[in-house]
């Protein structure tokens, strides 16, 4: 028996290892073949100093833009821009501090960011937390939540005004197919009756999905869109918190996109010529993709959108 596991194992391996240019290419999913440039205009990408975030940052600042990294670690942001700079000649990149989990923080950034920056033309919320243990947010929310849902929403907010007379803009928003796992537990959003660290990640990307397509509704006529993105299984830092996944991702590496390959969609929702007039929508491998229906809730879409509101404090009509 024990010959025979060992032999079925070597014809794995052995398939694998014969096998990996192709399952590297299905693996990578789609790219963005858009030649656009964006000379002139200013992106700004939370939690770019790592992962797709900076992928994104390379691809925008080799189009010619202003690119501005919203990070939580400066050093780390700054090493990053170094990075960046050297990877593509004459890049226009700088770093800006915020932590998303600190309403405190947001408010300062973009306090400081509405007094030195003129335009902003593309706003990437990409940076998140994934199946951390249960922890708070400077304010009390559960972290996850208060993270990838919340501290994007009030950004999004104080910013929102600098992107409509930019416009044509764009805001991208990174969500996951994990939202098809995930509900909106209104009666416990901050899972203090209970908690568990990979529904509470779903919760939070169905979030952004509603968060996506509600706001779409409420920027109709402004020439600002919003799209959401899934950008696929992605080697990067975001799983670092859970040791099963962890290990999952380093048994199936060859079937993890690189950060670069996972940052495609992002370009492409930030950059396509087709995608002008497209908003609400939600994309995998720079292609429309499927919504769960509880991510096509309208009630649960405004029921959120004032919940959110009311947690932080603000009228946003």
């Amino acid at each position: 028996m024990f010959i025979l596991i060992c032999t079925a194992f070597g014809v794995i391996g052995l398939l694998m290892i014969l096998l990996s240019p192709h399952i590297r290419k299905y693996a990578a999913g789609g790219v963005c073949h858009s030649k656009a440039r964006l000379d002139g205009k200013t992106v700004l990408i939370t939690g770019a100093n790592t992962g797709i975030g900076k992928e994104t940052a390379v691809d925008l600042a080799s189009r010619g833009a202003r690119v501005i990294l919203a990070c939580r670690d400066v050093e780390k942001g700054e090493m990053a821009a170094m990075e960046i700079r050297t990877r593509v000649g004459g890049a226009k990149v700088e770093v800006r501090e915020l932590d998303l989990a600190d309403i405190s923080s947001i408010r300062t950034f973009a306090q400081k960011f509405l007094t030195e920056v003129n335009h902003l033309h593309v706003l990437i919320n990409n940076a998140g937390v994934m199946m951390c243990p249960y922890m708070k947010t400077a304010d009390g929310f559960e972290m996850q939540f208060g993270v990838n849902h919340l501290g994007h929403f009030l950004l999004t907010y104080l910013l929102i005004g600098l992107l409509k007379r930019s416009a044509p803009s764009r805001i991208v928003v990174i969500s996951s197919l994990a939202h098809y796992f995930g509900w909106i537990r209104f009666h416990d959003l901050m899972s203090q009756g209970s908690y568990n660290s990979g529904l509470a990640y779903c919760q939070s990307k169905l979030a952004n999905i509603l968060f996506t397509r509600e706001l779409a509704k409420r920027l109709r006529g402004s020439n600002v869109t919003v799209n959401s993105v899934h950008p696929g299984s992605v080697r990067s830092e975001l799983v670092r918190h859970s040791t099963i996944m962890s290990l999952m991702f380093t048994v199936f590496g060859m079937f993890l996109k690189t950060p670069q390959e996972g940052a495609q969609t992002s370009i492409y929702c930030a950059v396509a010529e087709e995608l002008d007039s497209f908003s609400g929508k939600h994309f995998s491998d720079c292609t429309p993709a499927f919504v769960a229906p509880q991510g096509r809730s309208e009630d649960t879409q405004r029921k959120l959108w004032d919940t959110s509101c009311e947690l932080l404090g603000i009228e946003w009509d």
